[in-house]
């Protein structure tokens, strides 16, 4: 945009000394030179690279020295090239005047901003069609750039083929928007710039704008649709470079401005605000020239395992609470956020200059409509804008008014307000933040009717947000360097927020039925959404964030005006925010140790109300794809059953009533097949008939009976179970040693992931196990090779038909990028969570059927599984199993427990998995 400056640029390549060695080495090789010129070409593009590269180690920064250094070095390669195929290769004494030809170069080598491995988009323009001279001397060209190994788009065309195109494709009209002179005949240059500017651009600017914008969100559509993904794409991401090349190529495009500084001259940026867009655009071209040199090609995903080797090399360091990725990134989405802010601005007052140019027709073409007053701000078109530029300056808690009245009226901010609120956010002082006028007013927006979750996002664009509230600025866009979180604490909290509100207005019944009434059954609206603000609130400070936020909690809460009873809700909803979907998705709730554990930390209903809707919202808020029906249904259980519990001061049924009851409906369910259960109900015994839910139940003694009829030793069936969103894989078969792990290794190799498991045996020694698998997006097997693909793998597994240690051990990993995470395992032992199970806990690194190698390492162990809970963060696993020893009893010896663990540590290493890949 800006073509930058140089320094020393004989250092990146000598263009004369490299012309005078070219026409020497032509002179004296005459026709046979080529190759000798290829190298000396090569070695120029090398060693200029190779300067390039050690500039940007030394200062890793300078993002437009560096990618204007790419520019430059590959300008005087094109030049050289040029000059050398005109005076040796193809000479003409006396060209005519249809034998001249442009280099105009275009795209991102244009605008001077070239990556070490960026495409050279070059565009060969010549006045006629059919000039021999110019083909010849255009195809010379290319070649010699082929053999240097660059990567070249380019296109021939004549003047008035470059118009027209230009008029009917905007990607044409673009490239030549930001098209520059490289060599070649100027006056053609300047008569394509002077047409382009004459035909294509006048009276079509509304038009190209429209076009634009439309492109950008596609794009942002394909990229995830928000600055803060975790992963993001530097080029074309929300946020980035893209984004600020769109306001470039929109800003010139109807102001014809030449250079991005020119923005300012125009009305469209402050000095300040292009002094960010620069600081932005430097730093995200820095990072893109550190990707394609890492990677040696061009890379512009800025991924979990490339996240670390940039932030070395852009020295950033580790800090107490901080890892140097985690410090990288977040100063990387905070000119993402720069961006965004920069975007909004400027694409509000483009809109504006159009609107004051349009010319009105009719009876009304002379009535110009008045603002409105609302509390001092001028309302007018949907907008809500500040009377005046001191109208911060002499109340500071109107900036948090304007968002609040904004949100309470579903009305946009004027973004010349935006503007004056972003530049007075620094009036946000500890008086101001005190104010309870200003907390009040903030309440009410947090908790708004309409849609806090985009007002309270315009507030954080503008640094409102963070000076009223210290501790969320702190977590501001600041990334947690895992694959389970998709987005930055501040944009999870936010989105979570919008969840709250969707919820309590209904649209998410059902995806979640229980928080969508509960809310309404809540004492205190207000609590929830602070709850929902604060749960994050002091992640990266380097201890537990749930218990550092209970404190921020009881801090902020009297500040925002809420009573001592909501504050004490409050603080205790921060604190155990991670306590329910950790029982949902890690314990057996068919334990009653497990509810009577759960209910002894949440003690009153008011409080269970609370955390189901937060753990909801929480879960949801992670990313697309986060919460499912799955665990939708586990927390409904623990949250009814807790209910009950916490209503009644204890459990509805006793142990032998649940059990009738049990069997009474699923005699209902067999209907005519009901005699099976005089058959075979006495062979499941309680803890069988308390675990299963009626469906299946039903179906395993269908199964059952059918296995024994055909006196067959196994029965493999696979079915879609919709109300888990997951595929119910059921094995029956004579129970015997290591069964567990066999079954875990078929569904494995089948290509799915298990994510529940309940180990049954009867009394006459029969294995009755219900496994809920899913494929690796998160989605049922449903189709019919699918399920037959299960049954085959499970069936080849238990009859040794499959070598499964090898087999598995080759299987990649759903999510490879696993590997750029340090994950030590851990192994933890429970014996006070379960009346008759040692609860063992596995946290490890995520990696091919590590289920299996867990269940074998059990069963070497000399253990029994009885059921099995898996769940899945990202990159890391954590699998509890309720086991007992051979005699049905807890395992209690400490020499014991720490052989159990060795064993279960080494099943979960690296180094065990090296192993198994190469054995």
């Amino acid at each position: 945009m800006n073509q930058p400056r140089i320094p020393n640029q004989r250092e990146v390549v000598d263009r004369r000394a490299l012309a005078d060695e070219i026409a020497t080495l032509a002179a004296d090789g005459g026709g046979k030179a080529r190759p000798e010129i290829v190298r000396a070409l090569k070695a120029a593009l090398e060693a200029g690279r190779a300067e390039l590269d050690r500039r940007l180690e030394d200062k890793p920064s300078t993002g437009h020295e560096i990618t204007g250094g790419h520019a430059f070095l590959i300008d005087q390669i094109v030049r050289t090239i040029h000059d050398h195929v005109v005076a040796d290769v193809y000479p003409a004494v006396n060209r005519s005047t249809a034998e001249r030809l442009t280099l105009v170069a275009v795209g991102g080598y244009g605008r001077a901003e070239m990556a070490p491995h960026s495409d050279v988009d070059i565009a060969f323009i010549h006045p006629t069609r059919n000039a021999a001279w110019c083909e010849q001397v255009i195809e010379a060209i290319l070649y010699y750039l082929w053999d240097l190994g660059l990567k070249v788009g380019h296109s021939s065309r004549s003047v008035d083929e470059t118009i027209r195109m230009a008029k009917s494709d905007l990607t044409i009209r673009t490239a030549l928007l930001e098209g520059r002179y490289v060599w070649g005949d100027q006056d053609l240059y300047d008569e394509v710039s002077r047409r382009f500017a004459d035909e294509v651009v006048k009276g079509t600017e509304r038009q190209f704008v429209a076009d634009k914008l439309e492109e950008r969100n596609a794009r942002h559509r394909r990229m995830g649709d928000s600055r803060y993904v975790v992963e993001p794409n530097v080029k074309d991401g929300k946020g980035g470079l893209r984004d600020l090349q769109t306001l470039y190529w929109i800003g010139k495009y109807i102001h014809k401005v030449r250079v991005a500084a020119d923005l300012v001259d125009v009305g469209l940026f402050t000095q300040a605000e292009y002094r960010s867009f620069r600081r932005a655009e430097g730093f995200m071209l820095a990072v893109r020239c550190h990707l394609h040199t890492i990677t040696g090609r061009a890379e512009d995903r800025l991924t979990f395992d490339l996240q670390r080797a940039v932030a070395a090399r852009m020295n950033f360091a580790d800090r107490p609470g901080k890892s140097a990725v985690e410090r990288f990134m977040q100063f990387y989405f905070l000119q993402a956020k720069r961006v965004g802010s920069l975007t909004g601005v400027f694409l509000a007052h483009i809109d504006e200059q159009f609107a004051k140019t349009r010319v009105r027709r009719g009876l009304l073409a002379g009535f110009t409509p008045r603002a409105r007053e609302l509390k001092g701000y001028k309302v007018f078109g949907g907008r809500i804008a500040s009377p005046g530029d001191d109208w911060f300056r002499n109340d500071p808690a109107r900036l948090i008014e304007v968002f609040q009245l904004a949100e309470a009226h579903g009305l946009e901010i004027h973004p010349e307000t935006m503007r004056q609120a972003a530049r007075d956010s620094g009036l946000i002082r500890r008086e101001v933040r005190h104010d309870p006028r200003a907390n009040a007013l903030f309440l009410e927006l947090l908790a708004g009717r309409n849609d806090p979750e985009t007002v309270l996002r315009w507030m954080n664009e503008t640094g409102v947000f963070g000076r009223f509230v210290p501790d969320f600025g702190r977590v501001n866009a600041q990334m947690q360097f895992d694959m389970y979180h998709h987005y930055t604490v501040d944009e999870h909290t936010i989105r979570a927020i919008g969840l709250l509100s969707r919820i309590e207005k209904g649209e998410l019944t059902a995806d979640h039925p229980r928080a969508s009434r509960l809310i309404h059954e809540i004492a205190s609206r207000r609590a929830i959404y602070v709850a929902v603000l604060l749960h994050d609130i002091a992640k990266g400070r380097g201890g537990d964030h749930s218990v550092l936020g209970g404190e921020v909690a009881e801090e902020l809460c009297p500040r925002f005006g809420l009573d001592d009873g909501e504050t004490a809700l409050v603080a205790w909803l921060v604190r155990a925010h991670l306590l329910m979907s950790a029982t949902a998705f890690k314990r057996d709730l068919t334990d009653p140790k497990t509810i009577e554990d759960f209910v002894s930390q949440v003690q009153s209903v008011e409080r269970l109300r609370n955390l189901m809707i937060l753990t909801a919202v929480d879960i949801r808020a992670v990313g697309p794809g986060t919460w499912n029906s799955w665990k939708g249904q586990l927390l409904g259980e623990l949250s009814d059953q807790a209910m009950e519990r916490l209503r009644l001061g204890h459990m509805k049924h006793g142990r032998k009533e649940r059990v009738a009851a049990k069997k009474e409906a699923v005699t209902e369910l067999l209907g005519d097949k009901k005699g099976l259960l005089r058959l075979y109900a006495d062979r499941f015994d309680d803890a069988y008939w308390i675990a299963e839910p009626e469906d299946i139940i039903a179906l395993n003694i269908e199964h059952y009976g059918a296995a024994h009829e055909e006196q067959d030793n196994l029965s493999v069936h696979c079915e879609v179970y919709p109300s888990r969103g997951a595929t119910l894989v059921t094995v029956i078969a004579a129970d015997h040693p290591g069964l567990f792990y066999r079954i875990a290794g078929g569904i494995h190799l089948a290509g799915a992931n298990i994510i529940d498991a309940r180990i049954h045996t009867t009394r006459t020694g029969w294995a009755v196990d219900n496994f809920l698998v899913q494929d690796p997006l998160g989605l049922p097997f449903s189709e019919e090779a699918q399920l037959r693909r299960l049954e085959v793998s499970i069936a080849d597994a238990l009859a040794n038909r499959r070598a499964l240690v090898p087999e598995l051990a080759k299987r990649p990993l759903p999510h490879s990028r696993a590997k750029a995470f340090d994950v030590s395992p851990v192994v933890t032992f429970d014996n006070q969570a379960s009346g008759r199970f040692t609860v063992i806990e596995v946290n490890a690194r995520d990696r091919a059927a590590l289920l299996n190698r867990l269940a074998r390492a059990l069963f070497e162990s000399r253990l029994v599984v009885h059921s099995a809970h898996i769940t899945n963060y990202g990159e890391r696993a954590a699998d509890t199993f309720y086991v007992t020893d051979l005699t049905g009893g807890k395992v209690t010896g400490a020499a014991r427990l720490k052989a159990i663990e060795e064993t279960l540590l080494a099943a979960s290493s690296d180094e065990r998995q090296a192993e198994l890949e190469n054995a």
